[in-house]
């Protein structure tokens, strides 16, 4: 596929964690397909955009970029919450067979997973330096004060 992106939803837009194939940073929310592709449960296939007519005006489709391809698998968390989607894009037509979006599925959850790894571990790290630092004070506040020198 020449166009693989790990996007993150928000209100306002939709920003590519990782992407290959394509330079953007980030797209405005509104009618992207990513948009349309974290409301589903399941992939979010779309074989050919100049034939399908949830995306004939999309301006990824109408635009320059001709868009003709379009699958994702929503970003899940463990307790259920949707935070992005994990795509493939083409620029010509392509057909996913019953294997391929198992696949595709597993790869999201897959990315879901290390997003929550690292986010267990950052909290983690920051919870342990906070620690220490209550123990570093609490050390600090138990010591003897040295004698002064006359």
């Amino acid at each position: 596929m020449p166009i693989a992106i790990i996007s993150m939803v928000d209100e306002d837009r939709i920003w590519f964690k990782s992407h290959h194939g394509l330079e953007a940073e980030q797209i405005e929310r509104g009618g992207g397909l990513c948009d349309s592709a974290i409301l589903s449960e399941e992939v979010y296939l779309v074989e050919d955009t100049r034939r399908d007519p949830r995306t004939l005006t999309n301006p990824l489709v109408a635009g320059e970029m001709g868009l003709r391809f379009y699958a994702a698998a929503p970003l899940t968390t463990h307790d259920g919450y949707k935070l992005g989607t994990f795509c493939l894009i083409d620029q010509k037509p392509r057909y996913l067979n019953q294997d391929q979006k198992l696949m595709l599925q597993d790869l999201a959850t897959i990315a879901m997973d290390e997003i929550e790894l690292r986010l267990a571990a950052r909290n983690t790290l920051a919870a342990s330096a906070r620690r220490i630092q209550e123990l570093e004070q609490e050390l600090s506040a138990t010591r003897p004060a040295a004698p002064q020198k006359k």
